[in-house]
């Protein structure tokens, strides 16, 4: 660690891809103890569609602010996977639609469990310290600030 704390904000990026991948390893770990074949990657489309019957890819990739080509590979993975389907948009036939299957609906209720143990697991995490409790807050900051100015333009800026 004495790495990161000496490099400080050189290395910010590592830093928050370090905790994700330990955030979702951990997350992984437990779909995997409890037997329920998930992966933490998927969460984002499961829990829309949990919360609304079907989706465009379009709304998927907006929700996510990803590409129509990341939304449209993870749909495709998870429809190999028989966890769901295409269906007619109601109200322009000529274009799909994606919504769960029987068996992604299954799924659902085996996770929907974890996924309140998580958020209480993490919400015990971020109340640990004064500190932490600011997190999200400054994250949300912090993603504002760089819808204003990317880092690349933060970059440029200082260079000669």
């Amino acid at each position: 660690m004495a790495f990161y704390q000496q490099t400080g904000v050189l290395v910010f990026g590592s830093r928050l891809r370090r905790l994700s991948e330990s955030f979702l390893g951990d997350i992984n770990n437990v779909y995997k103890h409890h037997g329920i074949a998930f992966d933490a990657a998927w969460f984002p489309i499961f829990y829309m569609l949990s919360e609304t019957e079907s989706l465009s890819i379009t709304d998927i990739a907006g929700a996510l602010e990803t590409s129509h080509s990341a939304a449209s590979q993870l749909v495709a993975k998870l429809h190999e996977k028989g966890l769901l389907r295409s269906v007619p948009d109601k109200a322009d036939a000529r274009k799909k639609r994606v919504a769960l299957t029987a068996k992604g609906q299954r799924l659902l209720v085996q996770i929907k469990p974890i996924w309140t143990a998580v958020k209480a697991a993490m919400n015990e995490l971020l109340e640990e310290s004064p500190n932490s409790r600011l997190l999200m807050a400054a994250i949300q900051e912090t993603e504002a600030g760089l819808a204003r100015e990317s880092i690349f333009q933060r970059i440029e800026k200082h260079l000669p």
